[in-house]
């Protein structure tokens, strides 16, 4: 009962701190607003830093198909404790990237399943949870600071692959995974390089965009400077 008090109070307080004008904006931002009350990324912060990690309240949160409070419940939910069947449960869940990327970045990265979900993620059909599997990627090269290069490399054969995907969810994806990858240090950003050029003589669907904005971020004189460094 506990419990359950806990996930009204706090779904709640998410209704108390509704904003109807960023809801109206969110569409301008390709997000899908149903089901939100347009509580602001630095207010859910703040909560979770109140409430801190709750496995229970967050599958309670979840549940509930609220937009602010399923990003709450990335937040507040312990990696540690968060299996894989939630994983899965949770991504095909996804309906929008700010809740995918948040999820994935808040969440997921941190558990023991990110590196096995970005490669199967990665070659799933579903728009959202393909872009969760690149996502994945992008956060592991951020914030696995122990990860050997060779994982890395490993990642990039399912970005060629996927790279004449022309849905601009999965498209994005699969750039900020390629950018993130070869921002990492000097040799990851040599090989990036190199098949960001491969991608970009592809002809297929998105791949020349792909390839030619990596390309120009991971050859910019800000990159190779902190490289560098």
């Amino acid at each position: 009962m506990a419990k359950r008090s806990r996930i009204d109070d706090t779904i709640s307080t998410i209704k108390s701190l509704a904003d109807p004008n960023v809801v109206q904006n969110m569409a301008r931002f390709g997000i899908r607003a149903e089901n939100a009350y347009g509580v602001s990324i630095p207010v859910l912060r703040k909560m979770a830093k109140d409430l801190g990690k709750d496995h229970v309240l967050a599958q309670g949160l979840w549940r509930s198909g609220i937009h602010d409070a399923r990003i709450l419940a990335s937040m507040i939910d312990d990696p540690a404790v968060a299996h894989e069947h939630q994983l899965e449960s949770w991504v095909s869940d996804f309906y929008s990237w700010d809740l995918c990327d948040q999820v994935c970045n808040n969440l997921f990265v941190k558990t023991e399943w990110a590196w096995k979900k970005a490669a199967q993620w990665s070659k799933r059909e579903g728009e959202f949870v393909k872009r969760a599997g690149f996502v994945l990627m992008a956060c592991l090269a951020v914030h696995d600071k122990k990860a050997s290069n060779q994982r890395f490399e490993e990642l990039f054969p399912l970005i060629k692959e996927a790279a004449d995907d022309n849905r601009n969810f999965v498209k994005k994806a699969t750039n900020w995974a390629l950018r993130q990858i070869g921002k990492r240090n000097i040799h990851l950003n040599r090989l990036a390089i190199a098949i960001a050029e491969d991608i970009r003589n592809n002809d297929r669907g998105s791949a020349r965009w792909i390839g030619s904005d990596a390309i120009r971020e991971l050859t910019s004189e800000a990159v190779r400077k902190r490289l560098k460094q």
